[in-house]
This record gives structure tokens, C-alpha cells and sequence, in this order.
């Protein structure tokens, strides 16, 4: 017998599964044999007091679960954390177990009342005392770590739950003498397990099958070599057995109903202090400020379910709601992660919903310089399409040329410090990076309610329309498009030869014609297919008004290929009346520019085409400038390169069949994009139609 071992366990006097807080209880409410339970519970009484001391807590009538002592709370030394139970139906436990800490003399600290913490069904020593590992995502906060690493002055290192089954780390996790770990790693998120192999070597590490798991094989008691559980497979034995641990298996199945075995039925009250060992905790905590329509919009949720699904916890400090219908919300979030990695990764998101940090969290950006041309430091903040401030010598600094997946360079100028967005191939030696995600916020449009709700052509929220839905957006995106080109607008049109296929062809050229498109970006496929429709009355060989095949005509595209060729360019074909109709006809007679960006499938290519990426590229962020509106149809290569060029504000209409599409270029978080999955032909041809019926008193004048 180990006599300086104490466990602390409490009699099942009072146990019964009389509801539900975790998935175990689904199912068992009072299907729990008490005598049954008696018995499993005084065996594992009785393999403990052989090999330690065993103390015991009186039961208590209303407080079921109380025979779970593990969830009593944390204790290190002389020093106990008190948990603070997250389930209203556990939290009357909590009195009877402070007065047993306090009347054993422990030094007994309590956290605030709405800071759940539940004690070492959350908190596990590693058994070589080097560190405390501490659970948090079900039952226990992460804002509970800071405090615990101060009042017992211990290292500890947090790791979140992710599996509802496994909702303490104790129920998935157990340190083994020797510095071996039983885990189940399914019940972590990737950067919790990225943490336990950086901390536990290859050969220590015992992952378990799901099998084990759910018969609680980590909720097991260890003491020296030895191993109590409820059950293990064969398996599991022999991979314990080889690494010179002994297997006491004893059936605690009536426990499990209420979701706890071994370990939750006992707490290791005699934890020795290391006194080499001091307190350090890796939890950053950062205060950030929402403001809009947070409720109706959504915003808030959407804010926290963004921390929450990115590996933090959050406390909502202060929320102001707007009083008024056109009135906006406030709210104060504190924001804690498991580290700095996972923090920035957190605010970079928050960042894109508009978050900013409070006036007194403020801190400048973080600069680094390049020191190698198109390379950005390390951890460089990437930026996104919206309109984005840098903090720089206690100054807001408005970033210019914004776009998504770029860096932020700060120069300095004789007109003052520039931000810019650069892409990495422009990066050059001399430029400051902003790196980290300090000192950075986004400017988001706060949009009214009664601009949501009244305004009969606003234009359509984000997100991917049906076909039911055609018409409707078709009838919107009419009414934006004469209102751009009413006012002397500017409207850029991504279009893929799918255009042409469909028999969109001629209600493009329409557009163009009069006046609604102010500058088209397509491929080299594009160009081809439509001058081969106005030649040769085909697209890929296939007559476009009957709709079959023409002899020999798989050649026509390479024809009209070698006719640009000869001519020298399209706009020379025009002039010399070879190519007499379509889409790229109108936009040379109406002086609308054009780019043509190649690809390695290209064949020929047209001479207009642009065969080196970056200067496509450039040509077509220049075609992007000033744009109003961007219509992108049936192009995934082209239009999401037109996405990440476009910054937000920009109203962006993406027509696809393929929804994998339409979803892609909607995901980019902007409030002016709709998806529609629809034949892109049917859709021209509406928008054609709708246009029709329209009536403007503008008059547009054709350039010849």
C-alpha cells in the first residue's frame, strides 16, 4: 500500500441519471440500477485502498452527480481551484465540496461565478509534474487557465475538445507514469494535437480506437504502474503491457451511463509541487469592438461562432443595442485563445467582419522590412478586398490598390507614409510589411434596416440564388445596370466561351452595343469561339441555330485562328470587314477595351492574347480600376482570379451552372455579390428582355 497516495471519492448513496447534460445521459434518465452502481462503485473502492488512502465526502440528497469527485475541483500541493460548474444542475455541489477542502485545510481559490472551470475532469498534471494540461470547449473555459497557472504557479498548456462525447479532457485523455499519455485523438482539433506530440515523444504517446474510447479506456486511474479502468481491448492491454504498465479492469457500466468511469469517480487529493516548476500560460486575451446592424445581420453570431470554430473562447463584455430601427449595435467582446498562432488566425478573421480593437488595445502595426525582392517576411498579414486601415505612428493610414490575397506595404513618401496592397511578386527591398494582425482594421458599410427592407431594387444580399429565383435577380441586376450606365458608370464583364455555346453570344454583343459594358475580360477561348460564330455561324464545330455538328467543322476554330493571325489583330479584322458581328466586333467599333489572358491550353493563340500571366494579370486589374459593377459569366478560372482582384463595395453578379462555382466567388464574405446557378444563355436572354422594358432618357452614341 502507497500510504502518502490519497484519492477522494463519495459514495453513490444518492446516484441516479436524473438528467441530461451530456450525450451519455440520452436515453438512461433513472435507468441506472442503484444496487448495481453500489457494487461497481465499492470494487473500485476497494482495488484503490490496496494501493493508496482513500478519503471519502458525504453524499448529499438533490446533487446526483456528486459522486463524480474528480469535477470537485483542482489540487496541487496545499492549494485547491474550486470548480465552478458550467450546468446549473451540478453547481449545488459546489458548497459541499469547498467545506471538505477548507476543513482539511487546503487554500481554497474560487473563480468569478460565470467563468466555468470543472476541476480535474478538466485539469490533468502530467504525471512527471512538469505541467498541467487543462481542457476547455465543453464544461471549462480557456479564460479559467490564467487563472489556475497563477494560483498554482504551474505551466499550463490548453487543449480543446471538439468530440461532445469526450466533453472533460479526462474522458479522452490520461498522463501515465513515465511520461506516457492514453488519448483518444479524434476528441482534439489539430492544433490541440500538434501540441501533445510536441510535448509527448512518438513512443509515449498510446492513441486509442474509438472502440476503447467509448468504454472510457482514458478515463482510468493510474497509480505508478498500475492502470485502473473499466475495460480495454486485447489490443490495448498489450500496447499498455509492453510499455510495463499492469491492466485492473473493473466494470463501472452503470457509471458510464451518466457519462464518467474510473477517473471521474475519484480525485488525486496528494499532487506534489515542483518547486523548479513556475507559472506560465500561453492564453492571449484581446478586446475587440463590433459595431453595425449586429442582430439582423447576423454579424454577432457570426463573430462568435468564428472564435469559437477557430479554436478560441469569448466573453461578451458590454452590448449596446440600437434603439431605433436606423439605429446601429455595439458590442465589446474579449476574445482569448491557446496562443499567439491561434489568436492571430482568429482576429484575421474578426478583421474581415470589421472588428476593431478597443481605443485602449490599440497598438501600432507590426512592420517588417523586405530584404529580398518579391519575398514578405514571415507571418505577413494578408490582405483582403475590404477597404483596410493601418495604424502607424499612433496615425490610421487608409490602404490604397486594395485586394484580396495581397501584402500590405508601407513606403515612405514625400508626401507621407503610403500603404498599398502588393502582391509578392511586387514586393521590393525598402518596403515595411505589416506583419501580424495588430494595428489593422477593416471598413465595412453599415447598411440601414430600411434600406434592407424598402428599397425595392436594392441590390441582393449575398449568397447563391436557385433557379427559382432567376427572374427575380435578373429583373435587379437589369434595373443596376441602367442605373450604372445612366450615371456614366463603369460595368467589367468576365465571360467564358460557355457564353457563345449557349447562344449568349448575341445578347452580349447587345449589352455592348448599347452601352452597358464598359470593359470585358475573358481567354483566349472566348474570342475564338465568338469570331468562329460570326465567320462560320459555328461554336466548336457545331452549327449554333440547328444545333448539330457541321462536316470538318472541329477545324473552324483553328481557321479563324489563323485568319486573326493574318490580319494581325481583331481589331484589324474588323476594320478590314472579315469579322462583321458578335461580342468582340462591338467592343472594338464601340471603343470598349478588352483583355485576353492565355492558358497552356490555349491553340494558336489570337494575337490579342496575352500569353504572359502577369501582364495579364496587370491588364486586367487596369480593366478593374473604377468598376461599379462586375458581371462574371460562366468562367471559374477567370472569374475567381476577378474576385480576388476586386475589392468590396464593388456590386458583383457570378452566373455558373456548376454551383461549386457560384458558392466559391459568394463565399468571399462581400454584401454586394450574388451567386445564380443557371444556363448562362437563358440568363443573357432575360437580362436582354428586362432590359428592353426598361425605359431611360439616356441616349447612347455609337462610336464607329
Amino acid at each position: 500500500m502507497t500510504s502518502q497516495l490519497r484519492f477522494l471519492m463519495c459514495a453513490p448513496d444518492h446516484y441516479d441519471v436524473d438528467y441530461v447534460i451530456n450525450p451519455w445521459m440520452e436515453g438512461n434518465i433513472h435507468k441506472s440500477s442503484r444496487d448495481r452502481a453500489v457494487e461497481q462503485w465499492q470494487n473500485l473502492h476497494h482495488i484503490l485502498k490496496d494501493h493508496a488512502i482513500v478519503d471519502l465526502v458525504n453524499p448529499h440528497k438533490g446533487v446526483p452527480d456528486m459522486v463524480f469527485t474528480a469535477n470537485a475541483g483542482l489540487v496541487l500541493g496545499d492549494t485547491v481551484v474550486l470548480s465552478r460548474f458550467f450546468h446549473k444542475e451540478r453547481q449545488g455541489e459546489e458548497p459541499y465540496f469547498k467545506e471538505w477542502f477548507e476543513q482539511k485545510g487546503y487554500t481554497v481559490h474560487e473563480l468569478p461565478k460565470d467563468l466555468p472551470f470543472e476541476g480535474a475532469g478538466d485539469a490533468l498534471l502530467d504525471r512527471e509534474g512538469r505541467w498541467l494540461w487543462a481542457g476547455y470547449g465543453f464544461r471549462s473555459e480557456l479564460d479559467s487557465h490564467p487563472y489556475i497557472a497563477k494560483w498554482l504557479d504551474i505551466e499550463v498548456v490548453s487543449l480543446r475538445l471538439m468530440d461532445e462525447r469526450f466533453y472533460h479532457l479526462d474522458t479522452c485523455f490520461c498522463p501515465l507514469s513515465g511520461g506516457y499519455l492514453l488519448y483518444y485523438p479524434p476528441a482534439f482539433d489539430s492544433y490541440s494535437n500538434r501540441v501533445i506530440e510536441m510535448r509527448v515523444a512518438p513512443e509515449k504517446r498510446i492513441a486509442i480506437e474509438e472502440a476503447d474510447a467509448v468504454n472510457f479506456a482514458c478515463n482510468a486511474v493510474n497509480i505508478d504502474n498500475r492502470v485502473v479502468m473499466n475495460k480495454a481491448s486485447e489490443g490495448l492491454k498489450k500496447r499498455l503491457a509492453d510499455a510495463g504498465f499492469e491492466i485492473i479492469e473493473t466494470q463501472l457500466t452503470e457509471f458510464l451511463k451518466a457519462g464518467g468511469a474510473a477517473k471521474c469517480l475519484t480525485l488525486r487529493v496528494t499532487e506534489p509541487v515542483q518547486v523548479d516548476r513556475h507559472a506560465t500560460v500561453s492564453v492571449e486575451s484581446r478586446t475587440i469592438r463590433l459595431e453595425g446592424h449586429l442582430l439582423d445581420s447576423g454579424l454577432i453570431n457570426r463573430a462568435l461562432d468564428l472564435v469559437v470554430e477557430n479554436g478560441g473562447s469569448f466573453q461578451v463584455l458590454n452590448f449596446n443595442l440600437g434603439e431605433q430601427k436606423q439605429s446601429t449595435s455595439m458590442a465589446e467582446v474579449k476574445v482569448s485563445a491557446p496562443s499567439h498562432d491561434v489568436m492571430e488566425a482568429i482576429l484575421s478573421t474578426l478583421i474581415d467582419l470589421g472588428a476593431v480593437n478597443l481605443p485602449q488595445d490599440e497598438r501600432d502595426a507590426k512592420l517588417e522590412d523586405v530584404t529580398q525582392n518579391g519575398v514578405a517576411p514571415d507571418d505577413f498579414y494578408v490582405s483582403t478586398i475590404y477597404p483596410t486601415e493601418v495604424r502607424v505612428n499612433g496615425e490610421w493610414v487608409k490602404v490604397e490598390y486594395q485586394r484580396m490575397d495581397g501584402a500590405i506595404a508601407i513606403t515612405q513618401t514625400p508626401k507621407g507614409l503610403v500603404a498599398r496592397c502588393k502582391l509578392l511578386r511586387d514586393l521590393e527591398v525598402g518596403d515595411r510589411v505589416v506583419v501580424d494582425v495588430i494595428g489593422i482594421r477593416t471598413i465595412r458599410k453599415t447598411e440601414s434596416r430600411e434600406q434592407r427592407n424598402t428599397q425595392e431594387f436594392s441590390f441582393m444580399s449575398a449568397g447563391v440564388s436557385s433557379e427559382r429565383r432567376v427572374e427575380l435577380v435578373v429583373e435587379q441586376v437589369a434595373w443596376e445596370l441602367r442605373q450604372i450606365r445612366d450615371r456614366g458608370g463603369k460595368v467589367v464583364v468576365t465571360a467564358g466561351p460557355v457564353v457563345i455555346h449557349t447562344g449568349g453570344g448575341e445578347h452580349l454583343a447587345h449589352l455592348v452595343r448599347q452601352g452597358y459594358v464598359q470593359a470585358l475580360l475573358g481567354g483566349n477561348a472566348i474570342a475564338v469561339h465568338d469570331i468562329e460564330q460570326s465567320m462560320m455561324g459555328t461554336s466548336l464545330g457545331v452549327d449554333m441555330k440547328r444545333g448539330v455538328a457541321v462536316r470538318g467543322g472541329h477545324r473552324h476554330h483553328l481557321k479563324v485562328i489563323n485568319t486573326i493571325r493574318r490580319c494581325g489583330s481583331i481589331a484589324k479584322a474588323v476594320e478590314q470587314g472579315i469579322v462583321t458581328g458578335g461580342v468582340l466586333y462591338e467592343c472594338v467599333r464601340h471603343d470598349i477595351p478588352f483583355a485576353l489572358a492565355g492558358s497552356i491550353r490555349d491553340d494558336g493563340p489570337l494575337p490579342d492574347t496575352q500569353m504572359d500571366l502577369i501582364k495579364a494579370q496587370e491588364e486586367y486589374a487596369q480593366l478593374l480600376e473604377g468598376a461599379d459593377m462586375v458581371l462574371m459569366l460562366s468562367s471559374m478560372l477567370h472569374s475567381i482570379g476577378v474576385g480576388n482582384m476586386t475589392p468590396a463595395g464593388v456590386k458583383m453578379v457570378c452566373v455558373d451552372i456548376n454551383p461549386a462555382v457560384v458558392t466559391k466567388l459568394s463565399d468571399r464574405g462581400s454584401v454586394e455579390s450574388v451567386g445564380v446557378v443557371t444556363d448562362v444563355g437563358l440568363f443573357l436572354s432575360l437580362l436582354v428582355q428586362q432590359l428592353d422594358k426598361l425605359t431611360s432618357p439616356y441616349h447612347f452614341a455609337k462610336t464607329v
